[in-house]
């Protein structure tokens, strides 16, 4: 388990100035002790109505285009109404309805189960949004969350597809659809080369997908049984696949803490040797138990000026990096909220938060995190304690900025709606090119809560003192 406050601490400054003193030119390496600054008070989100009420929860699912909007999914739990995509302009202030996931993947009226969910963020690649949708409708089966069991006069889930949208004709491309009904849980494309890598849910195999061949490739699964499996042959899956451009390389992890790397060069995949993410500032876990993400990252970026992995460890909310051509793993800082920090505990949700994303600065990391929630003078779990009202999300949603070159962290405080709510089940971030982020999150109305776009106006970007101002 993490040792105590202080000698966290004490423990990282003195890795910071090992660092410091060992570490080569070159970029990533910090010429100055990281600063941290201060809160204010509160920040203020705007609400949308995008008009779908049966909007639920949406992981990632969102991305900005390079037409300055913000494109996002909306998921859906039912068996027959799935997710819905829409685009948000900023110079209109005007919301789009851009299209029925399940028509976009040619199986409106066929009535099987349809997509409800995109799991992933939107990749965009000569004016093209690249994508991919998941199963929404779930049965308990087991004691497991499982596919739907389709109801009577509907067929099973057909499985994920992957998707292309086209943002000057506004038209659907169907590239094709996942083996075995799987859902595609996690995605991300190699731009510069043309293809598409996806892990299916809930064996967790890979896929390869290539726009010139439009051939689909199943290189099997990457972590014994994934989420389908039970006791040892149970493992949670990866939710974020990072893509070396230069090489064409991709990287994924375990719950066992390794890093995985599927050589494009080979067409294989290889465990990446002398390094993994089992690290003792990420707590203890047992990767055969539900519940956690276990020693996976939750959310990783490419950092093109210093061609490397920067990522956050889920429920310890660490920002490390992974440099892969020394192949090697560096713990930075605590990404929580100051009150997480404070308090030495967990996040506040026990799988970490995967609103985490570069600013359009390209240098500074934007994560939405959770802090301690206390009622009459005890920490409350609210994701996990009925009895506080699962459908409000008690949560202490704050947002974080860290600048690359100069480490700086910041909290800039908590978040709420203008009536004094908090946003709940956040895990999606798109962050504008005028530096305003974007996220989805519960929004309750009256007697209805649903899952919409919310906006917190910024730029949050933090400057290194010889940039242009």
């Amino acid at each position: 388990m993490l040792r105590k406050s202080s000698e966290v601490q004490i423990y990282l400054c003195l890795s910071l100035l090992v660092g410091l003193v060992c570490c080569g030119g070159g970029e990533g390496k910090l010429d100055k002790m990281p600063e941290t600054a201060s809160a204010p008070e509160k920040l203020i989100a705007r609400t949308f109505n995008s008009g779908f009420e049966l909007a639920h929860d949406t992981y990632n699912g969102m991305g900005v285009g390079s037409d300055g909007r913000i494109y996002y999914v909306l998921s859906s739990e039912s068996y027959e109404i799935g997710a819905q995509m829409y685009s948000y302009d900023p110079a209109t202030d005007s919301i789009q309805h851009v299209g029925d996931l399940t028509e976009a993947c040619g199986e409106k009226g066929k009535k099987t189960i349809v997509q409800g969910k995109s799991h992933v963020n939107f990749v965009e690649s000569d004016g093209k949004l690249y994508f991919a949708t998941h199963v929404g409708y779930y049965s308990i089966i087991d004691g497991m969350e499982k596919t739907g069991l389709p109801p009577e006069g509907y067929d099973p889930y057909p499985g994920g597809h992957f998707l292309a949208y086209d943002i000057s004709t506004g038209e659907f491309q169907d590239l094709t659809v996942a083996p075995r009904g799987e859902g595609i849980l996690s995605m991300s494309m190699d731009t510069q080369r043309g293809h598409l890598y996806g892990i299916t849910w809930p064996l967790g195999h890979f896929l390869h997908y290539s726009l010139e061949s439009q051939e689909l490739k199943d290189l099997g699964a990457i972590s014994r049984k994934g989420e389908d499996g039970k006791d040892e042959e149970y493992r949670t899956l990866c939710r974020a696949l990072v893509v070396d451009p230069d090489e064409g390389s991709v990287y994924f992890t375990t719950g066992e803490g390794a890093i995985l790397r599927y050589r494009y060069d080979w067409d294989s995949i290889q465990t990446v040797e002398d390094e993994d993410l089992k690290k003792d500032y990420f707590g203890l876990y047992d990767p055969s138990s539900p519940g956690h993400m276990g020693y996976n990252w939750r959310q990783v970026i490419w950092y093109d000026s210093g061609k490397m992995v920067y990522g956050v460890h889920g429920n310890s909310g660490y920002l490390f990096r992974f440099d892969p051509r020394t192949v090697r793993v560096e713990v930075l800082d605590r990404l929580t909220s100051l009150p997480s920090k404070r308090s030495g505990m967990f996040d506040q949700f026990s799988y970490g938060y995967l609103g985490f994303a570069l600013g359009p600065d390209g240098q500074t990391l934007h994560y939405l995190t959770g802090g301690p929630v206390y009622v009459a003078g005890k920490r409350v779990r609210g994701k996990e304690s009925t009895a506080m009202g699962e459908s409000k999300g008690i949560e202490n949603l704050h947002l974080i900025t860290y600048h690359i070159p100069t480490g700086k962290y910041t909290d800039h405080g908590p978040i709420f709606y203008e009536d004094g709510q908090r946003p709940a089940y956040v895990n999606a971030i798109a962050v504008g090119k005028d530096g305003n982020v974007y996220t989805l999150a519960r929004i309750t109305e009256g007697d209805h809560t649903r899952t919409d776009l919310i906006s917190i106006e910024g730029p949050f970007r933090e400057r290194d003192e010889h940039s242009p101002r």
